[in-house]
């Protein structure tokens, strides 16, 4: 399969490694010095291109991506995705975005919209949620711990309030606490590294190859 790369950060370096291990070809690197070459022939012969870039930049990759015929696999967060979602229905084109592409937090919001639900009938558990990253993440909360408040907010009042720590280099952590008087249930996923999301993301590109529309990673692992 041909990718082409939007954004060439940590995350674009890994994405590359991974995908050249899978097999894949990288036709294009697209980072904020070279812009242009949104309108290459390398980068429109791509199957599917992965972006990773800034939350004032997001929406422009995918629109140049779509107007050469070139569906997205989108991980950045911290941008208004809704209008860009109703673009892809409308307009028929590829999109898959998540805000998070490891698989182990995947199914971390599977047990945790599932555990959600339970607490509907036990109002005397609060629910509470802590993510730490690396000092360099640009949006607080992380685009991951509002996916799971989300989650929550759907089943049951009150959403779950978020403490954001930064520090270090750390990967990722979300962890949500359930807090009654007798007891207390947590469920918690660590990142050990940044390979995760990017093997999540060369994954979700190999499935997004010929389609269109609107896509969640859900939709990949959880078939």
């Amino acid at each position: 399969m041909k990718i082409a790369l939007i954004g060439y950060g940590k995350m674009g370096h890994i994405i590359e490694s991974i995908a050249i291990e899978r097999g894949h070809e990288i036709v294009c690197v697209i980072d904020k010095d070279n812009v242009e070459d949104f309108n290459s022939a390398a980068f429109a012969s791509a199957d599917v291109a992965i972006e990773f870039t800034t939350p004032q930049t997001a929406e422009a990759n995918v629109l140049r991506a779509w107007a050469v015929g070139v569906p997205v696999v989108s991980g950045t967060t911290g941008w208004n995705i809704e209008a860009t979602r109703l673009e892809a229905i409308r307009q028929k084109v590829g999109l898959m975005w998540s805000s998070n592409y490891s698989i182990g937090v995947n199914l971390l919001f599977a047990l945790n919209k599932q555990l959600a639900k339970f607490m509907e009938a036990y109002p005397n558990y609060t629910p509470h949620m802590t993510e730490v990253h690396h000092i360099h993440k640009l949006d607080a909360p992380s685009g991951t711990a509002k996916t799971l408040q989300e989650a929550i907010g759907e089943e049951r009042l009150p959403v779950a309030d978020i403490e954001s720590i930064r520090e270090g280099e750390v990967p990722g952590i979300h962890t949500i606490t359930w807090d009654s008087e007798v007891d207390t249930i947590t469920i918690s996923h660590s990142a050990k590294s940044r390979k995760g999301f990017a093997l999540g993301a060369v994954i979700a590109a190999e499935w997004m190859k010929g389609k269109t529309g609107w896509h969640t990673f859900d939709e990949v692992i959880l078939q």
